[in-house]
């Protein structure tokens, strides 16, 4: 039987207007003393749980210094953002290009103080920050992120802290040099699993 050529290819998290359909799912995720509920849906990176790597993020910026104000870019249905919101007591700016993705982190961070903004990369965003957080959309590509890297700094405030979760076989040791060359730092803060917690400073 011939294969029917007129599937569509699948589309990936970082598509600006998913056409999956709008199936959703509701997660909770505990942090410290917060257990925060979460609504998730298809079209949207790990709908059915928080994922290994920002978990790790999450648990490691937590233990760093409090800011004032993070962004968290690529942000999903917001669990980075909102948890740091909810640990730090602070203001959080999330972005991401995925529509469906902007909406249900304004849903789920009613209750903390966000701004929820869709943007591709840094391009609607112009405020400066303490903190930039990301879990990159590794699938989009390296010309993708690594342009997030090489524009971070410009969004932080002074001694601002740029901070990222990768995995070594997705190509950490090149990320790691690539933000070398914007900052003139990175260093490791965490590993686990071949996850690497990378921190740059401004």
């Amino acid at each position: 039987m011939a294969k029917d050529k007129s599937k569509k290819k699948a589309e990936h998290y970082y598509t600006k207007s998913p056409t999956s359909e709008l199936k959703t799912y509701s997660i909770t995720y505990n942090i410290g003393r917060h257990s925060i509920r979460l609504t998730t849906a298809d079209g949207v990176f790990c709908k059915h749980s928080v994922d290994f790597g920002s978990n790790l993020l999450i648990n490691t910026i937590a233990d760093q210094k409090k800011p004032n104000s993070i962004l968290d870019i690529g942000c999903g249905y917001g669990v980075v953002g909102i948890s740091l919101g909810k640990i730090f007591d602070c203001s959080v700016t999330m972005c991401d290009i995925n529509e469906r993705a902007v909406s249900l982190a304004k849903r789920n961070g009613k209750d903390v103080n966000t701004k929820v903004i869709q943007s591709d990369g840094f391009e609607n965003i112009g405020d400066t920050f303490d903190v930039i957080v990301t879990n990159p959309p590794i699938r989009a590509g390296k010309a993708v992120y690594y342009q997030w890297f090489t524009e971070s700094i410009n969004y932080l405030n002074d001694d601002g802290r740029f901070y990222c979760v990768i995995q070594k076989k997705q190509g950490a040791p090149s990320a790691i040099k690539h933000l070398e060359s914007v900052y003139g730092n990175c260093k490791i803060i965490a590993k686990d699993k071949g996850y690497f917690i990378t921190e740059s400073t401004k």
